[in-house]
Order: C-alpha cells, then structure tokens, then sequence
C-alpha cells in the first residue's frame, strides 16, 4: 500500500489560497484604482500630501504585484481552476495594457516613458501573466529611475523581446549575478524577511519557462546598459 503525504498541499487548499489571494488582489485594485483618482484630480505640488500619496501608489502596486507573482506560481503548479492561458496576443493590445496599468504612478513621479514597438507584431502568450510580469519591471524601474523608462516590444532571433530601460543607476552586481542563476539558485537566495528583489525575478523566469514553443522556452536576464544607460530587464518569449 503506498504511503500518504500528509505534508502535501490538497488542491482544495491550493483552490483556497488562490482564491484568498485574488480576492486580496481586487480589494488592493480597488485602493489603488482610488489613489489614481486622486492623483489625476490633485496636480503635483498643490497639496502637500501629494508625494505621500505616489508613493503609497507605489506601494499599493507593489503588494499587487506581489500577489499576481502567487497566482502565476499557482497556475505553474497547472490547476484547472486558474488555467495557463496562451492566446495569440496583439503588441500594441499588450503594451497598451502595461501602458495604462503604469502611467498615473510615472506622471505623478514626473517620470517619462518612451515606448518602441511594431503594432502589428502578434505573438501567443499568457496575456495575463506578462502584463503582471512585464508591469512589475515598470513598477520597479520607477522606483530607482531619476526620471526616464523605455519600454521596447520587437521580435529578435525568432523571439518576442520585451525590454524596460531606465536612466537610474543600474543593478548591483549581486543581482546581475542573480539573473544569470539558474531558478532553483535564484529561489535559494530569496529572502522574504527583506522582501530581496529576487523574489520579483523568481516569478517573472517561472512565468517566462512556461512559455514554451518548438523546443524553445522564456528566458528573463538583467543587464546594465540599454538605451538610457541604467538597469535593463529583458523577457524573451519564444
């Protein structure tokens, strides 16, 4: 007779907790969806709270991003209930998306965005979980930016690249070390007493391996450089 795991997680406990995390994921939009409201109706410098309410902007798009990383762990783990979704996607649709989802938060730092793409480039992608990936890296680029990002959508080499440029002063090395890992080095050198960054880049390369196409799998690397000279994040999705 085989022995049961009880240490396993039940899917009915796995339906729970995911379910427990999209309902805190809507109330965070709902928070957020206000402070945006906010910030569109209060121009900067005419009330003294309004660099208080960027950053808790920020903030509230952090705790989403972080809760959309736990939902595509949960679709990585391939329950029926929250299904990987591949669709053939337009570029324009998609950066439009992340476009939207960042623009009060970047207004209200005075940060610029700069966008490159070919609007007619369609590739199949989970539409949900790259806009979450892909947001994040902007949510992240406005945090250490001084004050400009480019987001670039092309195809290279039979893939679609996705880049997020800033003009900040570029990752550490540790980091940089940290994308070139592999996932279970990456995921070692997690630690969530400190919320490390390594957390966000775990989720984004789950995301990106799942993606997968004639022996071709996602691929996501950090480098320094790029258009503005700062930190640039790179999705590749074959």
């Amino acid at each position: 007779m085989t022995p049961v795991d009880d240490t396993a997680p039940s899917q009915d406990l796995l339906l729970f907790l995911a379910s427990t995390a999209h309902d805190m994921k809507n109330s965070i939009s709902v928070l957020s969806g206000t402070l945006e409201r906010l910030l569109v109706d209060a121009a900067p410098g005419s009330t003294a709270a309004y660099p208080q309410m960027a950053q808790m902007l920020y903030q509230t798009r952090r705790l989403n991003d972080n809760l959309m990383q736990l939902l595509a762990l949960y679709k990585r783990v391939g329950t029926p209930a929250y299904p990987f979704d591949v669709q053939p996607i337009e570029a324009g649709q998609l950066l439009d998306q992340i476009v939207a989802l960042g623009r009060v938060l970047l207004d209200a730092k005075g940060i610029a965005l700069e966008v490159a793409l070919d609007r007619d480039l369609i590739w199949h992608l989970d539409e949900d979980l790259i806009v979450g990936v892909v947001s994040h890296a902007v949510n992240n680029a406005a945090h250490y930016t001084r004050d400009r990002i480019r987001l670039a959508l092309c195809e290279v080499d039979g893939l679609l690249e996705i880049r997020v440029e800033d003009n900040g002063a570029g990752y550490p090395a540790a980091l940089l070390a940290a994308g070139a890992a592999g996932l279970s080095d990456v995921a070692s050198g997690i630690d969530f007493r400190t919320n490390s960054a390594g957390l966000g880049l775990y989720f984004s390369r789950e995301v990106a391996r799942m993606h997968r196409h004639r022996g071709r799998h996602g691929e996501v690397r950090l480098e320094n450089g790029g258009s503005f000279g700062g930190g640039c994040f790179v999705l590749s999705l074959p």
